[in-house]
C-alpha cells in the first residue's frame, strides 16, 4: 500500500492538537497524583479507618455474670451461654419460601421479619437468647446472611419461691430487681474484646491485634437458706389460698447473726419467664408494703413502762367493762377483762390496758423508743425498694393519737421492720442490724440496747403466754419448742377512713428462753370468714418456725405430750385490734 497516495495520511495535522493531547494526559497524571497525595498523605487516617470498617471488626467477649448463691452454696441464679440469631439484611437470601420458614421458627410473622430485614441496616438482631432447638432449626434452613453468636442468659433454679430475693435481669443482662439490681456492679464483671478480619460473608478470617480477655463478675453469697425460703413460700402460698386472701409475706431472721434466712411473698413470678407479669406479682410486699402494725406494738409499750419504772409486770390495770371513753372517742376490747396485771394486758391483748400504760409517759419517750426499734426509718440493708413507713414527730401528737399509737394505729411499718424490731425481745433488749448477705461471724453481732435484759426476760414471758394456750394465738404453738409472739389484726384504711378489710399477722420468736429465730407472717385481706391474726397468720408461723429450727439443728426444749394437754385445757382469747 502506498502511504504517500493516501489522502488521510498525507494531510497535515495542526501542531496544537498534539500539544492538546499531551496536556490532557499530563492533567490526568496530575489529577491522579493529587488524588494519591489526598488519600495517602493528607487524609491517610480517615481512609485507613474506612477501609478497616469494611473488613476489620471488634467482637465483644461478654463477661459471665456472677452467680447468686444461698448460704450453703446452692445456686439461686447463674448465667449459661445460649444462641442469639442476627442478620446482615443486604446479604439475606431473597428466597420467599425460606423467609417464611424462618419467620415461623422465630415465632414472628413474615411481615415482622421483613420489617426487621431493612436493607438500609447493616446489622439486626432477629432473636436474642434463643434456645438450642430454635438455633438448630434456623441453621437447618440454610438462609444466607443469617448468623449466630453465643450470649449469656440467667437461669433461676428456685423459680418463683426465691423470685423476690434474687430479682431478674433484662435482655442486656443488667439487673432490674432484687439482688440482681442491688449488686449489679459486682455481678456484671467487665466485657473483653477481640479484633478480627471478616470476609463478605461475615466469617472470621484472622485475628488482628491483642485479645482483651473478659473479667467475669463476682459471686454473691446470700444469707438466705434455700430450704427455709422454699418452705416459707409454700406455706404462705397455701395460707393465701386457704383464706381466700389477696397476698401474703413471710420474713425469717437469725437473731444470732442478723441474717435474713427467708423473705417470701405471694403472689410471685418465675424470673426466667416474665411474660404477662403484673405489678402484684412483682411487688416485694415484705419490704415495700406498709401497714398499721396493730397489737404487735403493745409489748414495746409495756416494756417502756417497765423500763422507766412506772410499772412492773404485776402492776394492776383496770380495763373496766371493755369500753373506755377517752378524748371524745371510745377505746374498746373484744370483751371485758376487768382488773388485770400488766402481764395479762399483753397476754389478753387489751387496747384499754395498753392505752393506760402509754398515757403515763410523755409522747417524746414513746417516739424515742419507736425510733430506736427502727420505725420511721428505711431498713439499712443491701436491697432496693425498702421503705421507711410513717412515724410523725411527737410534737404533733394529740392525746388520742398517742393512745391509738400504743396499740398500733396512727403509724405504719413494713413486715420486715416488724421482724427486725422483735429482735429486741430475742436479744435481751438489743436491736441488731440485719443483712441479706452471708455473715462470716461465729458469734452474735452487737446491737443497740433498747431495754434491759431483766425487762426483756419478763416481756418474753408475756409473749410466751400471748402465744400460749390462754393467749390470742394458740395456733402459733410449735410442737417440741417454746415460742412467744404477738398477733395483730387491723382494719385497712382506704381514703380517709377504715373499711371492713383486714390485714392479719403474727410476729414471734423461738425457742423462748434462748431465741434463735424471729419469724414474721402477714396475710392481706383474708375473706374466708376468719381474719384474726392468731387464726390466720399463727399457723403459718408455727409451720415455718418448726421447719426452720429443725434445719438449723436447734434441739427441742418442750415435752410434746404435756404441750398437747395444756392446749386442750386452754380457753382461747380473742385479740383486740
Amino acid at each position: 500500500m502506498n502511504y504517500s497516495t493516501s489522502p488521510l495520511l498525507a494531510s497535515k495535522t495542526p501542531p496544537w492538537r498534539s500539544r492538546f493531547l499531551v496536556g490532557l494526559v499530563g492533567l490526568a497524571f496530575a489529577g491522579l497524583l493529587g488524588r494519591a497525595i489526598y488519600v495517602q498523605v493528607l487524609h491517610t487516617e480517615f481512609f485507613q479507618k474506612q477501609g478497616e470498617a469494611r473488613y476489620a471488626h471488634t467482637l465483644e467477649l461478654p463477661a459471665s455474670r456472677g452467680r447468686i448463691n444461698d448460704r450453703s452454696g446452692q445456686v439461686l441464679a447463674a448465667s449459661v451461654a445460649v444462641p442469639s440469631i442476627w442478620a446482615i439484611p443486604k446479604e439475606v437470601d431473597a428466597d420467599e419460601g425460606k423467609r417464611r420458614e424462618l419467620a415461623k421458627v422465630l415465632g414472628i410473622t413474615p411481615r415482622e421479619l421483613q420489617a426487621k430485614l431493612n436493607p438500609e441496616a447493616r446489622f439486626v438482631w432477629l432473636k436474642r437468647l434463643a434456645d438450642d432447638e430454635t438455633a438448630a432449626k434456623v441453621k437447618a434452613i440454610g438462609l444466607k446472611g443469617i448468623f449466630q453468636d453465643r450470649e449469656y442468659r440467667r437461669k433461676y433454679p428456685e423459680g418463683e419461691a426465691a423470685a423476690h430475693v434474687v430479682g431478674f435481669t433484662n435482655v442486656e443482662d443488667k439487673g432490674q430487681e432484687g439482688i440482681e439490681l442491688a449488686f449489679q456492679k459486682e455481678l456484671q464483671g467487665r466485657d473483653g474484646s477481640r479484633s478480627v478480619v471478616r470476609d463478605r460473608l461475615g466469617r472470621v478470617v484472622e485475628d488482628i491485634g491483642d485479645i482483651v480477655p473478659a473479667s467475669n463478675g463476682a459471686d454473691i453469697d446470700l444469707a438466705v437458706d434455700s430450704k427455709v425460703q422454699f418452705f416459707a413460700y409454700q406455706r404462705i402460698r397455701d395460707a393465701v389460698a386457704a383464706n381466700k386472701a389477696k397476698a401474703g409475706s413471710v420474713v425469717v431472721l437469725d437473731v444470732q447473726t442478723g441474717e435474713v434466712l427467708a423473705l417470701a411473698n405471694f403472689p410471685s413470678y418465675d424470673p426466667g419467664n416474665r411474660q404477662n407479669l403484673t405489678g402484684d406479682q412483682l411487688r416485694n410486699r415484705a419490704l415495700t408494703d406498709v401497714f398499721e402494725p396493730g397489737s404487735t406494738m403493745k409489748p414495746f409499750i409495756a416494756g417502756l413502762a417497765m423500763e422507766t419504772g412506772r410499772v412492773t409486770s404485776r402492776t394492776l390495770v383496770d380495763t373496766g367493762n371493755g369500753r373506755y371513753p377517752f378524748q371524745g372517742a371510745v377505746i374498746s376490747d373484744t370483751k371485758p377483762h376487768g382488773l388485770i396485771t400488766v402481764h395479762e394486758v399483753i397476754q389478753m391483748s387489751s387496747n384499754i390496758g395498753t392505752t393506760k400504760l402509754a398515757m403515763q409517759m410523755p409522747a417524746r419517750e414513746m417516739h424515742e423508743m419507736f425510733t430506736a426499734i427502727g420505725l420511721g426509718q428505711r431498713p439499712q440493708i443491701s436491697f432496693p425498694g425498702a421503705v421507711s413507713g410513717k412515724l410523725r414527730p411527737y410534737k404533733t401528737w394529740r392525746p388520742i393519737e398517742q393512745a391509738t399509737m400504743s396499740y398500733g394505729y396512727g403509724l405504719s411499718a413494713s413486715l420486715f421492720q416488724l421482724a427486725r424490731a422483735y429482735t429486741v425481745f430475742a436479744r435481751d433488749g438489743e436491736i441488731i442490724p440485719v443483712s441479706m448477705l452471708r455473715q462470716p461471724r461465729e458469734h452474735p453481732v452487737p446491737g443497740i440496747r433498747v431495754f434491759s435484759p431483766e425487762v426483756t426476760r419478763e416481756l418474753r414471758s408475756m409473749l410466751q403466754d400471748a402465744a400460749g394456750p390462754g393467749g390470742t394465738a394458740r395456733l402459733a404453738q410449735v410442737p417440741g419448742y417454746s415460742v412467744g409472739g404477738k398477733s395483730g389484726t387491723a382494719h385497712k384504711q382506704e381514703g380517709r377512713g377504715y373499711v371492713n378489710k383486714y390485714r392479719s399477722w403474727f410476729v414471734g420468736l423461738a425457742p423462748i428462753n434462748k431465741p434463735r429465730i424471729v419469724v414474721a407472717v402477714m396475710v392481706d385481706e383474708p375473706t374466708a370468714g376468719v381474719y384474726y391474726g392468731g387464726a390466720v397468720a399463727g399457723p403459718v408461723f408455727s409451720q415455718v418456725t418448726a421447719q426452720t429450727l429443725r434445719l438449723l439443728g436447734v434441739q427441742p426444749d418442750l415435752d410434746v405430750k404435756s404441750q398437747i394437754v395444756a392446749n386442750q385445757k386452754a380457753v382461747p382469747v380473742e385479740e383486740s385490734f
